[in-house]
C-alpha cells in the first residue's frame, strides 16, 4: 500500500500535497457536520411521532451517533476490535476485497461464455422437466 502512495505522489510538489491534505481535512469536517445534521433531522422527523420521544439538537445527535458507534463497534459489532484476530476476520469477510478480481477478465475470456451457455441449458431443462 505504501508503494501505491509513493507512486501516486511522485509527481506532486510539496505544495500540492499540503493542499490535498488541507482539502481532505475540510471535506471530512464538512461531511461530519452534514452527518450530524442528517441524524438530527431523521430523529426529529421520526422519533417524536413514532415513539413520542423528544427532539434533539445538533450536539445531542452527534452524541447519539458516537454512543452507537462505541456500543456497536465497527464491522464486528462489539467484539474486541483491538485484537488482531477479530480485525483479520472482519477484513477477510469484507466485500471490498478485490484481490481475486485480477482473474475476472481472464475467466470470462476463457470460460465465461461456455459456462453461461451451460447454465442456461441446465436451467431450461430443469424448467421443462418441472412443467411436465
Amino acid at each position: 500500500m505504501s508503494n501505491f502512495f509513493k507512486h501516486k505522489m511522485r509527481s506532486k510538489s510539496p505544495g500540492e500535497i499540503a493542499g490535498m491534505i488541507i482539502l481532505g481535512i475540510i471535506a471530512v469536517t464538512g461531511l461530519a457536520i452534514l452527518f450530524g445534521f442528517i441524524i438530527m433531522w431523521l430523529w426529529n422527523w421520526l422519533m417524536p411521532e413514532i415513539f413520542g420521544l423528544t427532539t434533539l439538537n445538533y450536539w445531542q445527535a452527534v452524541g447519539i451517533f458516537i454512543l452507537f458507534k462505541i456500543l456497536l463497534g465497527g464491522c464486528n459489532f462489539g467484539n474486541d476490535s483491538s485484537s488482531k484476530k477479530s480485525k483479520q476476520e472482519c477484513k477477510d469477510g469484507s466485500k471490498s476485497d478485490f484481490s481475486k478480481w485480477k482473474h475476472y477478465d481472464n475467466f470470462w475470456k476463457e470460460e465465461g461464455n461456455k459456462a453461461y451457455k451451460d447454465y442456461i441449458e441446465r436451467v431450461t431443462k430443469e424448467t421443462d422437466n418441472s412443467n411436465d
